[in-house]
């Protein structure tokens, strides 16, 4: 599946243009609401004592906690465990989305899918995962792969900045922790590399020069 851009002229997607510039920043505003909804949540979970983190997460290879594929990434621990993810969440997720809304959620929901179904067929069966951290790292290798596919100077300058502010939570993709998930990192990681190939976009091209010295044929 693939996105084309339209003429340049107000192209969003183009560097430089006030559309373009338009574009990012309602993206920042939509992904700056999405962030207090998280605490919003978190925030009914311990003042209703509802243990959502438990009830509703990721539990790999138990079919009870298969619903957690969808729920987990907007669960959380607790709001020390929030608080880590919302400026990550925020930065790469105003770059995905300021590409296109369609596109953005198509991705997102391919990189839950991806992270989540990775954590719940290799994850410990004694574990509950939760938290936007799969997301989060899904939006990195988004980012850092659509630099690459759709040859993009503009794409190739987020993947320096991100590189350069993340990067070395790439780190995360490997076994460390205990208490961190590297699965939903790792698999996440791939599901937005996926997610940037089959949602890519292709500029269309300027309609092909007539070659020189082709015979004209006049109309009666």
């Amino acid at each position: 599946m693939t996105w084309r851009d339209g003429p340049t002229g107000g192209d969003p997607h183009r560097f430089g243009t006030e559309a373009f510039y338009a574009a990012l920043g309602r993206a920042f505003v939509a992904m700056c609401a999405v962030v207090p909804v998280l605490f919003l949540i978190e925030a009914l979970d311990v003042g209703l004592n509802a243990n959502l983190a438990v009830n509703a997460g990721i539990i790999p290879h138990r079919i009870q906690g298969l619903d957690g594929v969808i729920f987990s990434p907007f669960l959380h621990a607790d709001f020390n465990h929030l608080y880590s993810n919302s400026i990550p969440l925020i930065l790469l997720g105003t770059f995905v989305l300021a590409a296109g809304t369609r596109r953005f959620l198509w991705s997102t929901l391919v990189i839950i899918l991806v992270s989540g179904l990775g954590v719940w067929f290799t994850g410990s069966p004694n574990s509950v995962v939760v938290g936007a951290s799969g997301v989060i790292f899904g939006y990195l290798g988004m980012l850092l792969t659509r630099g690459i596919v759709e040859r993009s100077w503009w794409n190739f300058g987020v993947v320096l900045l991100v590189g350069l502010l993340y990067g070395w939570q790439l780190i995360g993709i490997l076994p460390s922790d205990e208490r961190v998930s590297w699965q939903g990192h790792l698999f996440g990681l791939l599901g937005g590399i996926v997610a940037a190939i089959v949602f890519r976009r292709r500029r269309v091209g300027l309609p092909a020069p007539e070659r020189p010295g082709a015979p004209t044929v006049p109309l009666g």
